[in-house]
């Protein structure tokens, strides 16, 4: 279950673990020609009664092919029940460590560094400084026993906020877009931009455009002209930073999805599945010490490391063989299931789906479904997707039939692109004209979509 968690890029960490562990565990094809088969089998012929120690190890019943052994049993063979903690992340310079970098260049006094370093440290993700300066200033004093006035904070703050990406360390957006903005070659639009920011921000983000014509004696088309520059600023400096704080996992599409003459084909990513061996040369040991007529204590202490290393190898081998069929057999559910979607990638033909209509019909538990789902990324004809969105809550439209909440907020997507920017549709509206498509749904729910998609409401959409 751990393993199936696990997406392809840490499941090959997880992998290149186990090897460095383990050397009984060999990667590549076996050099002999003999099938693993074969190599099982041959310790099959002859029964031995000599054990080893308290452990009563039997070398012919452990080298023999049972039909449950131990390594399928065990549990704890490799680690503890916790979860896996080791993904792999990009590396890089962090975000604070990039603006660190900077500072470097600029002349600073030894308290003036130390207040830089601090407020650096205390850029969000975003970029933002969202702290009050009296905070910063108890901070400082407690923490780092610096004992500064509010105004030398604001003039270092000042500093850091000339570094790159513009925007950094602002203390509000009203701030970071001003700052961006201050950055730009002047222009009348720019100049009209930062006015209209510093002297009515409340109005701006309201858009009670006639408002801001008459306050600043200006035209519709120069306050157009003022909102084109505000648009094209970065309200997330710190976002645009590749290496920020954020811990980012390379997406590395565990399933590919194909039509090949009319029908869809699923290939798990290779990199899935590892040839991998139980090593002869360990065999071998056991097959001598078996044959050996003397065994001290040192070679009984051997034969037990090399029973467990053994042991380890083989449950390995076969939770990465369970895990290849589960992933397959849950993604070709899915695939199935939503087949019309996959054929034509029109979100509005994807089918309610919840976990259990899949663990049912693959006869697996929920849970193995959702560790599937969750983790893992399908590449398709239509982009590279995380399972999991595929699964959707359902409804009734006008004839009774069960529609996927995902078709409803896509057509209501598509209804709001398809608006006029001038007059935007209120909620009623777009309530009233989903039921006109066939989908009786009230007001607060068409709000709610509307939300989840990330769409403010009709007076934030309007344009002038």
């Amino acid at each position: 279950m751990k393993l199936i968690q696990l997406p392809t890029q840490a499941f090959e960490q997880r992998l290149k673990q186990e090897l460095e562990e383990n050397p009984a565990l060999e990667t590549g094809k076996e050099s002999s020609d003999t099938t693993e088969d074969d190599f099982e089998d041959s310790y099959d012929a002859e029964t031995d009664n000599e054990s080893i120690n308290a452990e009563d190890i039997n070398i012919d019943d452990y080298l023999s092919d049972d039909e449950t052994p131990d390594y399928r049993t065990q549990s704890n063979n490799y680690s503890p029940d916790d979860d896996e903690k080791s993904i792999p992340y990009a590396a890089g310079t962090s975000f604070n460590q990039f603006l660190l970098n900077q500072l470097n260049t600029v002349y600073l006094n030894d308290q003036e560094w130390s207040i830089a370093e601090f407020l650096v440290g205390s850029v969000d993700e975003s970029g933002y400084i969202r702290r009050p300066i009296s905070d910063i200033l108890d901070d400082l004093a407690f923490t780092q026993n610096i004992i500064a006035e509010e105004s030398t904070i604001k003039k270092v703050l000042k500093v850091v906020q000339e570094l790159d990406p513009p925007g950094v360390g602002a203390t509000s957006l009203e701030e970071c877009l001003i700052i961006q903005l201050k950055r730009k070659e002047v222009t009348p639009s720019i100049e009209l931009a930062i006015l209209i920011l510093e002297k009515s921000f409340e109005q701006f983000t309201k858009k009670h455009y006639k408002k801001l014509i008459q306050k600043h004696s200006i035209t519709e088309d120069e306050l157009k002209d003022a909102i084109s520059e505000i648009e094209k600023l970065n309200p997330k400096p710190g976002g645009s930073y590749a290496g920020n704080n954020r811990i980012i996992e390379h997406i590395v599409p565990d399933f590919s999805i194909k039509i090949v003459e009319g029908e869809l084909e699923l290939t798990l990513n290779g990199r899935n599945a590892p040839e991998l061996h139980v090593s002869r040369e360990y065999n071998n040991m056991l097959e001598g010490y078996k044959n050996s007529k003397e065994k001290s204590k040192s070679q009984k202490d051997t034969v037990m490391f090399i029973k467990q290393k053994l042991d380890a190898a083989k449950w390995f081998i076969d939770a990465i063989r369970q895990r290849q069929q589960t992933l397959f057999i849950t993604m070709n559910a899915i695939m199935q299931y939503q087949r019309e979607y996959f054929l034509t990638g029109d979100e509005r033909k994807l089918r309610p789906m919840i976990l259990k209509d899949i663990a049912d019909t693959i006869h697996m538990d929920v849970s193995t479904v959702s560790r599937v789902a969750n983790s893992k990324y399908v590449d398709t004809p239509y982009g590279t997707k995380l399972i999991k969105e595929y699964f959707s809550e359902s409804m009734k439209n006008e004839q009774g039939e069960d529609v996927s909440t995902k078709e409803i907020k896509k057509i209501l997507e598509t209804v709001i692109g398809e608006e006029v920017k001038k007059k935007p549709l209120t909620d009623d509206k777009l309530a009233a004209i989903l039921k006109e498509k066939g989908y009786p749904i009230a007001r607060r729910t068409v709000a709610k979509y509307r939300e989840q998609l990330g769409i403010p409401v009709a007076r934030l959409r309007k344009k002038i």
